[in-house]
């Protein structure tokens, strides 16, 4: 039986099952964290990289963004570290579950063409993708999309009976979207209906993400409780999403966000990557972490060592 991650420590993660982690989460009682960072550009800390820096500063589950599984790495690991052990590595960094995100966009879309932003083969949601990701030791796939990029909710949707049947025997799979993608017509409230949560978990979804109240026009503490009682009722957990830039706000904003959040009834609080570019700022993740669950689940997560 698996203990609440609250209370896990590394040895207790290297041993978990995808049924653990799902169990683990449950028994959090919406207290779980997890930080989406960037390594494809410069850590902020130079030689550490930014999912090592979050998970100091409190996150319990690791969440890599523009995650090429086709080239893998990450800036700020050991220069010794080959592509094929990126993810265990980082884990053993850590101590910590890692996740990553794909992206199912739809053949034929232009999306961005920045530096940052630019679709690469290996960040696209397919079975291809998907096993190379379960190969690298991949606990959590997130079908989500970056700003401009075209995500819909169709393809997620269909890429989840994909992955469903490919991975979901081993790997956590979660669903939705945080901010329009690109998409203009699913940009506000109608990013997340209740449809769309009930098409995804009947495609296989384990987690349901939504936009976190306060962080998308038109998406209230009372519309967030709404879609999240409809993934309970159906068998899933929910994770409420902060990427709008709004993890670089003030401490008190990531305060009212996280409680709201968790008066929702969200599962899984997701800090997003936008503090500056490549994780939120080091002091919200702490902030935000005692506004949900105190200074002891804090500071215990924190001070763990991974040697444990």
């Amino acid at each position: 039986m698996a203990k609440r991650i609250l209370d896990c420590t590394a040895s207790d993660f290297a041993k978990f099952t995808k049924e653990d982690l799902l169990e683990s989460i449950r028994k959090s009682e919406g207290r779980v964290i997890a930080c989406e960072t960037i390594g494809a550009v410069q850590p902020m800390l130079n030689d550490v990289t930014n999912a090592e820096f979050v998970a100091a500063m409190g996150a319990d589950i690791l969440l890599l963004n523009m995650f090429d599984v086709q080239h893998p790495g990450i800036l700020g690991l050991p220069k010794n570290t080959a592509p094929e052990d990126t993810i265990r590595c980082l884990k053993k960094l850590t101590g910590r579950p890692v996740g990553i995100n794909l992206e199912p966009v739809p053949e034929g879309t232009k999306g961005e063409e920045g530096p940052l932003w630019a679709m690469s083969a290996g960040r696209r949601a397919t079975v291809e993708n998907a096993l190379l990701a379960r190969d690298l030791g991949v606990d959590f796939i997130l079908l989500t999309g970056n700003p401009g990029v075209g995500v819909t909710n169709d393809a997620i949707s269909r890429t989840l009976t994909q992955f469903r049947e490919a991975v979901g025997d081993r790997i956590v799979l979660a669903a939705g979207k945080m901010h329009g993608a690109g998409v203009l017509t699913e940009a506000g409230r109608p990013i997340m209906t209740r449809e769309d949560v009930e098409e995804f978990i009947g495609a296989g979804a384990d987690i349901v993400l939504l936009p976190a109240p306060g962080t998308i026009p038109g998406i209230t503490m009372e519309y967030a409780r709404e879609l999240i009682l409809c993934a309970h009722r159906l068998g899933a957990m929910t994770i409420t999403a902060i990427d709008t830039s709004q993890v670089g706000a003030d401490k008190d904003t990531l305060r009212r966000i996280a409680l709201m959040c968790k008066m929702a009834g969200t599962d899984i609080h997701h800090i997003g990557d936008t503090g500056y570019v490549g994780m939120a700022t080091p002091e919200n993740i702490t902030a935000y972490s005692i506004a949900i669950r105190g200074v002891r689940h804090t500071y215990h997560r924190m001070a763990c060592s991974i040697n444990r």
